[in-house]
């Protein structure tokens, strides 16, 4: 009975099958709702027989997608690995486990079909970084029996997979719950022993071992009897477990085709084993690098062959239990053929042109492309490759031109094609158009546009004329840009200019315009001129600086324009315009004006000579004086020449002359007189002429001798002798002669009480000794005595009287007047003259009284005041009997007065008129010689020079600087006014003339003596020899991309300009460069730089005075070829070692080529860097978790960027760990115990990881017992967090974090923990974006090159 149930529940179960693969074949289309599996109602559940919840076996799939449109790399929830039904006893576990995918990650969820909650000692467990989810009922009950689904959601759609959980009973259960009720039951009534067919249900869920047992408590004796019903039982049960519903049927393909072998099986047990062969061989398909593949879709079963050979040729078996399906699989290898159209192509002017050629089947004969004749090597131009399967050839040509127009030849063994290709050229387009220009007359303007062409014809005009042949013109190309230059605008430049561009095998013709407006110039004056004052026959210039150096000008000389004028010469130097006179004379004398368009400047041109007294003069009045008798006229005439006229001064024994009632001055254009009348002998003396203007001086020396009788004897007249027979005595002579050699002194006598004189004797001018024999003794005398020259004599000099025989001094007598009258004071005296001047002293001379009074002057009182003040202060102490005295004990800087008077026997006379006051302070000296006269800079136009104080004499007020040019004779200033510091710049100068120059310092003491340089100077800037001005804006090295400009521009210093050279590894350049130089720079341009293009260029500078040179090393790179033939192999479990050819590029290692390796998930688009900076062909990627299928990718990298990538073909899937078989019991070995403290041996690193990348974290420790692992987030715990996946395996402990976050960046910390203590390590996690340069640099310096697995 039990036997037809299985075949009753078997059938009804085919016949629910039958009716899921119908409706697995019908979709709705709006929900897309898919059945995929087989299952069994619930009705059937309740009919079968047995007992209820148990006996269903339900698989069943529905997906539905809300979004009508799914975004690229998303997608709808699905089920990578399905879940099975289970069946358990009670009181046992169930587990289900289902592997989920999709994009944004679905949300999972479990429940029962039923709509009850799930039991109490279900959980949910989910690995986030396998996407598996488990559902684990622990202790089943007979009311745990239910339909479980798992629900996989996301906002693309939901995925719901459902499956049965059959609990069975356990009889063991059964067996005591009976027994529980055994002793009630006993005493109620004693129960039948079972039927056959209720034994069958009894035993049909129990171990063997309990069948006897089992019996025995039902009472049941026939064990013998119900074991053998029960073993055919379940062999008919056996018999049925697999069910063919479509056998294997025999496949022909052609070779290197795909190739599926399906069948439809009906299993009873899901889990039963598959395994396929060819032959007798059994098929590796793990291993069989993705050659074969089995597949399964509900109930039908697949084998997949790719890329079939005849080598594939034989029977294909699948083995399920005891069932053998078997089928043939016959190859077909067709002759190679072009699957191609060959048709003419054409591609436009520098895009790239692709050939590909379809082959029918691989061959291993080599494929050759051939242009014009020639077989085309792979490089920069062309780029040939393969498809992965091998049967597509393609050629690239990269940026096409019109050359590489013509036929394509393709030939493999015996076939050969040709394609023609045809170049379209791309139309001229203006990347930048000409632009209006307005530019002012003389002006510089620039036209210029761009096209997108280099190669191109181009034509200017203007106003619709054709100009390219005009050499008013200046045309520019340079690549691309084109440029048309007018010098010196006029006003008919002005109009519409247009440039007509054309190229080859193209007839448009295209036109861009542009109008130049030329505006009228105007400029005003920048510096004006200066009224010029210049000595006759010297050089001059009249200069004027514009604003704007194209605008031109006119001269005018008082109104008229000035066209010849000799001796006079028009200089233009840019803005400065000059009118330059090679000799002045009076006819170049007047009112100068220069006139430009709004500008004028006007200034006159004088004569200015130094005061000059012609020489025959000068030695006149220097052999002899001027002599006048007194009371006469004394008139001075002295003839000079100057102009401006000078300022006349005369003076008389240094002081100033000035007019009075008998002094006067006349002046006249050519003469000045001195004109004394009734000349005295005091007008005699030192007269000097001083003439004085901006020029100069001009001084005449003579002396004036006014001749008169001489003064009376000087003294009181001594006696030597008074006796009786003689009177001998003695006096001293005149102070003045009168002007005349003294002849004779004449003596005259009287007696006592007469009035009358007698001659009493005269003597020679030699002597002024007398003795007078003829006396008588007791007579008493009075002698009176005369000077006598030429024109007379003298007043008399009376003595005492005295007499004759009287001893010498006892004689005493009263003097009187010589004629008998009363004596008076004396007259005044002249005005004081001070004369040496210092701080501390004076000295003041006087003229004495010319009336004395009637006596002589005895001497005189000389007082002094400060200006200012009343109160007069005498300055001796005893009477002066000269009439010059030297004043000390002053003030500094105070002015003082002076008068004097005089003293004669009546007393003192008035006093002399007041002199003019003086300042106490000490004459200023004239500065010496200025010191360090030295050039600082020049230029074409200028010199500037610097000289140092002189360090004797008085300190200069200003300095006069003289410059002459080489070819000329006389010195010029270079300022009307003294220069006040110790530097000055001479402008105006003309251009590589050589100058001379002195210079004299000056101040109110005179002028210094005069210094000159030893040698002339040019007017050019100094010599200097070539000198680099980088400032760094160009590097030694430049790394530069392929089709990129080359521009080096150089800047430096030299005079006179150097020579420009310009070198490539030695060798003068003559290629495809344009070179610019100027004055200060020089630039070598290449457009279109190429690979060919690398080397060392030197730039070279030489003049007069030296040279230098400069290396820039140049190295034009491209993106690197990508590597090839990448390999994979599975060494050890859980890494994969990549293997590949290396990128030409990379053997060179010229740009700092390597590889990048990444790895990408089945389950995401996105590829994750895995190791950077590998310059090996060989890498191990390690991490990867089992179960999960990887794809891999190489790069190569240089500066420049990134090649093609290298993939793998078919993904690699990490084996699982396998597991123990539970039911396999060892014994157990007992080791000795042994007890460690945990503590780490390799601790945890430091880690930066790129976002959106995997982190794992290893670290090695030991401890007995095996220490409890807890990691840590800061303070947080994430040990549990389903977020974060963890093992502790074999001493090492791994937490991986997938697709890092800002937020996962932070300190992580792992606990150790055991009976004997606990262990701590810590590490950081640094999250940085692929853009964080500063970071990745940073980095690299600080790993030095090694291997930073993120």
């Amino acid at each position: 009975m039990a036997a037809e149930l299985l075949q009753a529940t078997g059938g009804r179960m085919e016949q629910m099958e039958q009716q899921m693969r119908q409706v697995s074949t019908s979709s709705t289309s709006s929900t897309k709702l898919w059945r995929v599996s087989q299952g069994l109602s619930r009705n059937m559940e309740e009919q079968s027989g047995v007992q209820r919840k148990t006996s269903a076996v339900v698989e069943t799939f529905s997906q539905v997608q809300k979004s009508p449109q799914i975004p690229e790399g998303e997608s709808v929830p699905d089920f990578e690995e399905k879940l099975r039904p289970v069946s358990a006893q009670e009181g046992g576990d169930a587990v289900f486990k289902a592997k989920v995918s999709g994009n944004p990650q679905p949300t999972v969820l479990w429940e029962r079909a039923a709509g009850r909650p799930l039991p109490a000692a279900a959980k949910s467990l989910c690995d986030n970084i396998n996407s598996q989810h488990t559902l684990k009922i622990k202790s089943l009950a007979q009311e745990d029996a239910d339909v479980y689904k798992c629900i996989a959601s996301n906002k693309h759609g939901e995925a719901t997979y459902s499956v049965s959980l059959i609990v069975t009973e356990n009889p063991a259960m059964d067996f005591k719950k009976k027994l529980k009720k055994r002793s009630v039951e006993r005493r109620e009534e004693k129960k039948k022993p079972p039927t056959e067919e209720e034994m069958l249900k009894i035993l049909s869920g129990a171990d063997k071992k309990d069948y006897e047992r089992i019996c025995a408590e039902y009472g049941f004796t026939d064990f013998r009897g119900i074991l053998k019903k029960l073993k055919e039982m379940k062999k008919k049960v056996e018999v049925e477990i697999v069910h063919v519903l479509k056998p294997l049927e025999d496949v022909t393909a052609n070779a290197d085709t795909n190739v599926v072998f399906d069948t439809i099986l009906e299993l009873k047990d899901p889990n039963i084993r598959m395994q396929w062969f060819l032959g007798t061989e059994l098929l590796r398909i793990q291993h069989s690098h993705g050659k074969y593949e089995v597949k399964q879709m509900g109930t039908k079963h697949m084998l997949c062959i790719s890329s079939v050979s005849l080598s594939d040729m034989g029977t294909y078996t699948l083995q399920v239990g005891d069932k053998r399906l078997s089928a043939r699989l016959k190859v077909i290898d067709e002759p190679l053929k072009f699957l191609s159209e060959f048709k003419p192509k054409k591609v436009t002017e520098r895009q790239t042109a692709v050939f590909e050629v379809r082959l029918s089947k691989k061959t291993d004969a080599p494929l050759i492309w051939k242009v014009k004749g020639k077989e085309v090597r792979r490089d920069e131009k062309f780029e040939v490759s393969l498809s992965e399967d091998g049967l597509t050839y393609t050629l690239k040509i990269k940026d096409v031109k019109v050359s590489d127009t013509g036929d394509y030849t393709i030939s493999i063994g015996d076939l050969t094609a040709t394609v023609p290709l045809f170049i379209e050229r791309i139309p001229i387009t203006f990347t930048s158009n000409l632009k209006n220009v307005r530019v002012q007359e003389r002006g510089k303007a620039h036209l210029e546009c761009e096209m997108s062409s280099k190669d191109v014809h181009i034509r200017w005009l203007k106003n619709g004329c054709d100009i390219t042949a005009s050499r008013r013109y200046i045309f520019v190309r340079e690549g691309k840009r084109a440029e048309v230059i007018i010098e010196d605008c006029e006003l008919a430049d002005g109009g519409e200019y247009s440039a007509v561009c054309t190229q080859d095998n193209d007839t448009h013709e295209y036109v861009t315009c542009a109008n130049l407006t030329v505006d009228e110039r105007f400029a005003s004056v920048k510096s004006g001129l200066s009224d010029a004052q210049c000595p006759t026959g010297s050089p001059a210039e009249l200069c004027v600086v514009l604003d704007d150096e194209k605008v031109d000008g006119v001269w005018l000389k008082d109104g008229v324009e000035i066209s010849e004028l000799k001796g006079v010469q028009v200089v233009k130097q840019g803005a400065v315009h000059k009118l330059i006179f090679s000799g002045v004379t009076h006819s170049h004398e007047g009112k100068y004006t220069f006139r430009a368009k709004g500008a004028e400047s006007e200034a006159v041109l004088t004569i200015a000579d130094a005061p000059q007294i012609d020489a025959s003069v000068l030695d006149l009045l220097g052999a002899r004086p001027v002599t006048v008798k007194a009371g006469q006229t004394a008139a001075i005439k002295i003839p000079f020449k100057g102009k401006p006229l000078p300022k006349v001064t005369w003076y008389k024994d240094g002081v100033e002359v000035q007019e009075d009632e008998r002094t006067k001055v006349e002046r006249t254009a050519d003469c000045t007189s001195l004109v004394l009348s009734r000349c005295v002998r005091e007008d005699s003396g030192a007269i000097m002429l001083r003439l004085k203007s901006d020029c100069g001086t001009a001084v005449a020396n003579l002396y004036l001798n006014v001749i008169d009788h001489p003064k009376s004897p000087q003294g009181k007249v001594e006696f030597s002798e008074l006796s009786g027979k003689c009177i001998k005595m003695k006096w001293k002579a005149p102070r003045d002669n009168g002007g005349k050699q003294l002849t004779s002194f004449v003596i005259e006598r009287r007696a006592a009480g007469k009035k009358s004189w007698t001659r009493a004797g005269e003597v020679d001018s030699s002597s002024t000794v007398f003795s007078d024999d003829k006396v008588q003794e007791g007579q008493v005398y009075q002698y009176r005595i005369r000077a006598v020259n030429a024109e007379g004599m003298s007043e008399p000099l009376e003595t005492e009287e005295v007499r004759a025989g009287e001893p010498v001094g006892e004689t005493s007598f009263t003097s009187k007047s010589p004629l008998g009258t009363a004596v008076k004071p004396p007259g005044t005296a002249s005005q004081p003259q001070v004369s040496n001047v210092t701080k501390n002293t004076m000295t003041v001379s006087w003229i004495p009284p010319a009336c004395d009074g009637g006596a002589p002057v005895l001497g005189y009182i000389l007082e002094r005041k400060k200006k200012g003040s009343n109160m007069w202060l005498q300055v001796n102490k005893e009477l002066l009997t000269g009439t010059k005295f030297t004043v000390d004990g002053l003030v500094d800087d105070v002015e003082y007065e002076f008068r004097v008077t005089s003293v004669n026997r009546a007393g003192a006379g008035s006093p002399s008129t007041v002199s003019n006051a003086v300042l106490a302070k000490d004459p200023i000296r004239a500065p010496g010689l200025v010191r360090n006269l030295c050039v600082t800079d020049s230029t074409n136009s200028c010199i500037s020079l610097r000289w140092t104080p002189p360090e004797e004499g008085d300190q200069p007020s200003g300095y006069i600087l003289e410059v002459r040019p080489e070819d000329a004779k006389d010195w010029t200033k270079s300022t009307k006014i003294p220069i006040a510091g110790t530097a000055f710049t001479v402008g105006g100068l003309q251009e590589r003339m050589k100058y001379h120059f002195r210079i004299r310092a000056v101040n109110e003491g005179g002028l210094g003596e005069t210094i000159e340089l030893q040698e002339g100077v040019l007017a050019m800037p100094p010599p200097v020899a070539p000198r680099f001005d980088l400032q760094g804006k160009l590097k030694n090295q430049m790394v530069l991309r392929a089709g990129a400009t080359l521009c080096l521009h150089l800047s430096f210093t030299a005079s006179p300009p150097p020579v420009i050279t310009w070198f490539k590894d030695g060798i003068l350049t003559t290629g495809r460069e344009v070179i610019t130089k100027s004055k200060t720079n020089s630039q070598f341009l290449i457009s279109s730089s190429q690979r060919s293009d690398s080397g060392v260029y030197r730039v070279h500078l030489k003049n007069d005075n030296g040279e230098a040179h400069y290396n820039v090393n140049v190295r034009i790179t491209d993106f690197p070829r990508p590597p090839q033939n990448l390999r994979l192999l599975e060494e050890v479990p859980g890494t994969v070692t990549l293997q590949w050819d290396h990128s030409p590029d990379l053997i060179d290692n010229s740009d700092g080529a390597h590889y990048i390796i990444l790895k990408r998930d089945t389950s995401t688009a996105s590829w994750f860097t895995v190791a950077e900076r590998v310059f090996s062909s060989r890498y191990t990627v390690t991490g990867l978790l089992p179960g999960r299928k990887y794809y891999f990718r190489v790069i190569a990298q240089n500066s420049i960027g990134d090649s093609d990538p290298l993939d793998s073909k078919e993904p690699v899937i990490i084996a699982k760990e396998t597991e123990c078989i539970s039911s396999l019991r060892l014994k157990e070995h007992t080791s000795p115990a042994r007890k460690v403290k945990p503590t780490f041996l390799l601790p945890l690193k430091d880690h930066a990881v790129r976002r959106g990348h995997d982190c794992t974290m290893s670290c090695a420790y030991q401890g007995l017992p095996t220490p409890q692992a807890c990691w840590y987030k800061g303070e947080s715990k994430i040990s549990d967090s389903s977020r974060f996946w963890h093992s502790t395996a074999n001493g090492v402990c791994t937490l991986v974090i997938p697709t890092c976050g800002a937020t996962d960046g932070g300190e992580y910390t792992l606990v150790l923990e055991n009976s004997l203590g606990t262990a701590k390590c810590s590490c950081s996690l640094v999250i940085f974006d692929k853009d964080d340069k500063s970071l990745l640099e940073s980095l690299t310096n600080q790993a030095n090159k090694e291997k930073l697995i993120l």
